[in-house]
């Protein structure tokens, strides 16, 4: 049996990306609200074809932004902050924000590389657990426009697990 045929499929994701799948292993336990948010927003078909806007190389990868340009959320409301103790590692998957704490709403980023300064700023809700690959891969921005991303990759899918086939 994998780790996935053994994880909990309601807390797992599918994030399809153009070279492959990539799983994710959500935290309800650390932050229930951020990982409830994650799943409605996927159900509801919001993240597919989400650009990936910010990608910074040995930083981090964001997605979210309703119009591809790293402004704005959902139409739901923000959320107050879930700070946890995880630590920003590679692979680990945390809310971006705003200024404010309670701002996160619908954009994400993904690890890159270990970042522990982030620690505690940010809600962490997931980790990759399959697929790092394909997270690597995906197009970089300008390091001197904060990662701004030209022609940016998008998300193709992203399904919770217990809804998948």
């Amino acid at each position: 049996m994998t780790s996935v045929q053994a994880a909990d499929l309601e807390n797992t994701l599918y994030l399809d990306l153009k070279d492959g799948r990539v799983t994710i292993e959500m935290m309800p336990e650390v932050a229930p609200s951020h990982v409830a948010r994650i799943k409605e927003l996927a159900r509801s078909g919001y993240y597919n074809g989400k650009l990936w806007h910010r990608v910074i190389d040995g930083f981090m990868a964001q997605t979210g932004s309703p119009r591809g340009d790293g402004m704005g959320g959902s139409t739901l409301p923000d959320l107050n902050a879930e700070f946890n103790d995880v630590s920003h590692k590679r692979g680990i998957v945390s809310m971006a924000r705003t200024g404010n704490p309670n701002s996160a709403n619908a954009q994400f980023f993904i690890m890159l590389a270990d970042n522990t300064g982030l620690d505690g700023q940010y809600t962490v809700w997931g980790k990759v657990v399959d697929g790092m690959e394909h997270v690597d891969a995906i197009k970089k921005g300008d390091k001197y426009d904060n990662g701004s991303v030209a022609d940016p990759d998008t998300i193709v899918s992203m399904t919770v697990a217990a809804d998948a086939e």
